[in-house]
């Protein structure tokens, strides 16, 4: 009974440490600023075969330096069918930071990185072949926020996606 106690407790500060940590977001794209995403792409359907975009393309020049946005650990580096080349990172407050289409990446699977650090680069990987080089970059949080919730397609999931674009004005 002791140890259950002492695990839930220390389960409850490594929560609560992660909750306050401050998370100071910086744009993933170096050089880009709101002028090179859609500001209006975050939940538009329809998208594909997935239905609503979960997330903004930040564009430009392939092979330009990706940066992460936020402090964290990278807990994902590879290729997914539709996300090309991808890294993925866990930040403050139990959110994951996901950049999609890279051309390379840089950093490995237990990296830990700071707000700015290089991740690799941008370019045009998984089903964004053939389109205008972009980092397609979600924020998924652990932690439902279920006010988020909406009515919309796939409305629901909303309340695990944060809007990049609102991170960044």
């Amino acid at each position: 009974m002791k140890k259950l106690r002492f695990i839930l407790v220390l389960l409850t500060a490594v929560f609560l440490i992660g909750m306050i940590i401050p998370d100071d977001i910086v744009i993933p794209v170096e050089g880009a600023t709101p002028n090179d995403w859609n500001h209006n792409t975050f939940w538009y359907e329809s998208w594909g075969s997935s239905v609503v975009h979960k997330g903004i393309d930040i564009f430009g020049k392939k092979g330009t330096t990706t940066l992460s946005s936020s402090k964290g650990l990278v807990i994902y580096t590879g290729t997914v069918r539709k996300g090309g080349n991808v890294v993925a990172v866990l930040g403050p407050k139990w959110r994951i930071h996901y950049y999609a289409h890279m051309d390379s990446y840089s950093v490995t699977t237990g990296t830990v990185v700071k707000a700015g650090s290089v991740i690799g680069v941008l370019g045009d990987s998984g089903n964004a072949q053939g389109k205008q080089p972009h980092i397609h970059y979600s924020i998924l949080s652990i932690i439902p926020i279920p006010w988020l919730a909406t009515t919309q397609t796939q409305g629901w999931k909303r309340m695990f996606f944060l809007n990049p674009h609102e991170m960044f004005i």
